[in-house]
């Protein structure tokens, strides 16, 4: 890696903490800067005592910086799951335009590559199927869904501008439904929701007809493409996803078998402006970036069922 200090914005929430697991693994230094009101201070438990790792708690929307030079921003703060975001709008909001004005102007200070977390939700629920990056997108501006996802519509907009204004070093990727270890079960997320309540014995509670699709990518791969793009020259945006599409029921069924379980199916009300499909083109990730998801789904939630089941036992002893 080329980066010898990255600061990872978010870094103790889900992804941000594999992320700045990597870039330890592969001899970066590491601030993780994160406000803790999503987020699991557990998650990096692991990397106390590592050297080059440091822990900032703040929040990102108020102006911050690090006291040694920093060469890599990632920036990964935002409220990201239902549960989240619906409880926090205004914070969700505040995280993609003060949040991201913040990180890109630590990036402009240092002179570092700033890379920006943005979804597939920008999106919205789409018309054109699969989803390149130059498709533009059908999303409603003021449904309960839009406070995230125009936060990363315009925190998209603020990156490209302050490229252009600024002459940044900036990149943007768009990450589809990740998911893997470090999920908070009560994240409202399908997996995690999922995978909860196969190993309790409840019911997995799958809403509308089930027939709507996602495209889930296991977490290693996840970080695997965003490092290859923070070690890019591209300025983006770049789909990071698996093009495998899965609808909701047969995920349900999936996460039943892989977890032994003897739970049944129940179906629920679809929330509002839910999408009906969604699968990503990753044409650019493969030309550009010689990136594509390499770990299978019922790989990545046999994994991910045990993490739930040892942390369950820990909690159990």
């Amino acid at each position: 890696m080329r980066f010898r200090h990255a600061v990872v914005t978010g870094g103790a929430g889900f992804l941000g903490s594999h992320l700045c697991t990597a870039l330890l693994d592969r001899g970066a230094a590491v601030t993780c800067i994160d406000d803790l009101s999503t987020a699991d201070p557990r998650h990096v438990d692991h990397l106390r005592d590592r050297q080059g790792f440091s822990l900032i708690e703040a929040d990102v929307c108020d102006p911050f910086d690090v006291a040694r030079p920093a060469d890599l921003v990632l920036h990964f703060a935002s409220p990201a799951s239902p549960a989240d975001y619906l409880r926090l709008p205004i914070h969700t909001l505040e995280t993609g335009s003060l949040g991201t004005r913040n990180a890109l102007a630590l990036a402009r200070r240092h002179g570092a590559r700033c890379v920006l977390a943005s979804t597939s939700e920008v999106y919205g629920d789409p018309k054109e199927h699969p989803q390149n990056e130059e498709y533009w997108g059908h999303v409603n501006p003021v449904g309960p869904r839009s406070v995230y996802d125009e936060a990363k519509r315009f925190g998209e907009a603020l990156t490209a501008a302050e490229a252009a204004v600024h002459g940044t070093d900036t990149g943007i990727v768009r990450l589809f439904n990740t998911y893997g270890p470090r999920m908070r079960g009560h994240d409202g997320r399908a997996v995690p929701t999922f995978v909860r309540q196969a190993l309790d014995g409840e019911p997995l509670t799958v809403t509308g007809d089930g027939h709507q699709t996602r495209s889930l990518t296991y977490v290693d791969d996840t970080v695997r493409g965003v490092l290859a793009m923070a070690e890019s020259d591209l300025r983006g945006p770049v789909n990071i996803g698996n093009p495998a599409e899965i609808s909701m029921l047969d995920l349900a069924h999936l996460v039943i078998r892989l977890a032994g379980s003897d739970s049944t199916v129940r179906l629920i009300e679809r929330p509002v402006d839910d999408p009906t499909v969604r699968c990503p083109d990753i044409a650019l990730a493969r030309g550009k970036l010689q990136w594509e998801p390499r770990v299978p789904p019922d790989e990545g939630l046999a994994r991910t069922i045990a993490w739930y089941r040892e942390r369950a036992a820990a909690a159990a002893r």
